[in-house]
C-alpha cells in the first residue's frame, strides 16, 4: 500500500511539474547564421533564461511558406504565440481588418516600444480600420530597418576598372564593360521577389514623393502606364537584352541569385540587406561592398514585424520576448552580425562593412528616401508583381503588362 501511495505521488508531482512548463510558440523565417537570426537566438536564450518554466517551441518557416498560407493558420486554434510577418498594407494590414493579430497599442505604450521606434519606422507597425500603414492601432513591431542596395564585387570592378556608378547612366556604363568582358554584370531571380525589387528601383529612379503616396497611401491619382513605371519596364526590358541580367533567369529564385554572386562569377547584386549577414559569413573568395542604387528613392522601411495573433494563448509572454528583441546587448549582437539594429550602442560596432550598411540607411533615413516595396498597396499583389516582371523578362508587350498591372491595382487595393 505504501508503495501504491508513493507510485501515485510521484506521478501527481511529475503531472504537476509538466502542467507549470509552459511552451511559447515562435515563427520566423530568418536563416540562422543571417543577423536577424543570430540575435533572434540570443533572445530567445534570454528569455528562457529569465522565464523558469517555460520553454520556446521555435520553427523555422520559409518567407513564402508564411506569405501564402498565415491567413488560413492564423484563422485556426493552432496558431505560434508571436511569429515573424511581412509588413505593408496587402500583409500586416490585411491581416489586422480581418481581425487575426492583436491590437498591440497598448503594450508599445507601456512598455516604451513607441519610443525606441522612430517614427518613420513606426509606418509599417500602424494601420488604420482599412489596413493602411502609417497611422491608426499597432500590429506589430519591427527591431530592424531594411533597404535594397546594390551588393558588388570588388575584385571584378578592379578588373575591368570599374567605379561605383553614381547615376543610371553611370550604372549603364559600368554594366557595358562587365559585358564586353564576358562577366554577367547583375545576378537576379525573375521569379521571386528580386526582379520586382530592380523594376521598382528603376521606376523610383525618376520617382518623387507625389508618385510614392499615390502608389503606397492612395493619397492622389496613380497609374501603372505612368511615366514612372513605364520607364521602369522599358528599362528592364532594355537590361535584359543588352545581357545586363544573365541568361534564362525569369524562373531564377531568390536562392539562386544568392549563391549566383557568392560564386564570385557576377559582379552586382540588386537586393535587400537581409543578404548581408550570410554574404559576411559565407564569401570567402573575393572582396565584396555595398553602394546604393541610383536615383532619389530605395525601396526599404522598418523590417518585417513581430506580430502576435490574436488567438495565441500566451500573449503574455510574447510581449516579454518581442521586449527582449528590442534590448540594447541583443541590438548590438544584430549590428554586429551584420544587420541594421534600431537600439544598438553604435560605438561597438567596428566592422568597416557593416558601419558602411548602416550609413548608407541613415542616408536614406536622413533624407525620407525609403520607398516601402512595390507588393504593399494591393491584396494578393506580390503574385501579381512576379508574374508581371518575369513577362516583361519573356520580353513580352509592354503596354499589355502595365495595364494588367494596373487593373490589378486598382481591383485590390483597400476601397
Amino acid at each position: 500500500m505504501k508503495k501504491l501511495l508513493i507510485c501515485v505521488l510521484a506521478v501527481c508531482v511529475a503531472a504537476g511539474a509538466f502542467a507549470q512548463t509552459k511552451v511559447l510558440k515562435v515563427w520566423h523565417y530568418e536563416s540562422a547564421n543571417g543577423a536577424m537570426g543570430i540575435a533572434w537566438a540570443e533572445a530567445m536564450k534570454q528569455f528562457e533564461a529569465t522565464h523558469p518554466g517555460v520553454k520556446i517551441q521555435f520553427e523555422s518557416k520559409g518567407f513564402e511558406q508564411i506569405r501564402q498560407t498565415a491567413g488560413m493558420i492564423l484563422n485556426s486554434d493552432d496558431v505560434p504565440d508571436v511569429m515573424e510577418y511581412n509588413k505593408g498594407n496587402a500583409s500586416a494590414g490585411l491581416l489586422s481588418t480581418q481581425g487575426l493579430l492583436a491590437d498591440l497599442t497598448p503594450v508599445a505604450q507601456k512598455r516604451g516600444w513607441d519610443k525606441i521606434l522612430s517614427p518613420s519606422l513606426q509606418v509599417t507597425s500602424r494601420y488604420n480600420d482599412k489596413g493602411i500603414m502609417g497611422s491608426g492601432k499597432w500590429y506589430g513591431v519591427t527591431n530592424y530597418g531594411e533597404y535594397v542596395m546594390v551588393y558588388y564585387n570588388k575584385d571584378l570592378f578592379k578588373k575591368v576598372g570599374a567605379k561605383i556608378p553614381t547615376s543610371l547612366a553611370e550604372l549603364e556604363a559600368v554594366s557595358d564593360k562587365f559585358v564586353k568582358a564576358g562577366i554577367v554584370p547583375m545576378a537576379i531571380g525573375g521569379a521571386e521577389y528580386p526582379a520586382q525589387h530592380v523594376f521598382y528601383s528603376l521606376a523610383l529612379a525618376n520617382a518623387d514623393k507625389k508618385f510614392l503616396n499615390a502608389y503606397e497611401l492612395y493619397q492622389g491619382k496613380f497609374s501603372f502606364t505612368g511615366p514612372e513605371f513605364t520607364f521602369a519596364a522599358k528599362k528592364l526590358v532594355d537590361w535584359n537584352k543588352k545581357g545586363y541580367l544573365g541568361k534564362d533567369i525569369a524562373g531564377q529564385k531568390a536562392e539562386s541569385m544568392g549563391l549566383a554572386f557568392e560564386g564570385g562569377k557576377v559582379a552586382m547584386m540588386v537586393s535587400g540587406s537581409w543578404w548581408f549577414g550570410r554574404l559576411a559569413n559565407e564569401i570567402k573568395d573575393f572582396d565584396w561592398g555595398t553602394f546604393l542604387f541610383p536615383g532619389k528613392f530605395s525601396p526599404g522601411s522598418g523590417g518585417n514585424l513581430w506580430v502576435v495573433p490574436q488567438n495565441a494563448k500566451n500573449k503574455e509572454l510574447a510581449y516579454d520576448f518581442i521586449d527582449i528583441t528590442l534590448h540594447k546587448d541583443v541590438q548590438t549582437l544584430l549590428g554586429t552580425s551584420g544587420g541594421i539594429p534600431v537600439n544598438a550602442d553604435p560605438a561597438k560596432i567596428t566592422d568597416p562593412k557593416t558601419k558602411e550598411l548602416i550609413q548608407n540607411y541613415s542616408t536614406l533615413l536622413a533624407k525620407d528616401a525609403l520607398g516601402f516595396y512595390p507588393d504593399w498597396p494591393a491584396a494578393g499583389f506580390y503574385d501579381t508583381l512576379v508574374s508581371g516582371v518575369q513577362d516583361l523578362l519573356l520580353d513580352k508587350p509592354i503596354p499589355g503588362v502595365l495595364n494588367a498591372l494596373d487593373k490589378a491595382y486598382n481591383e485590390n487595393k483597400p476601397q
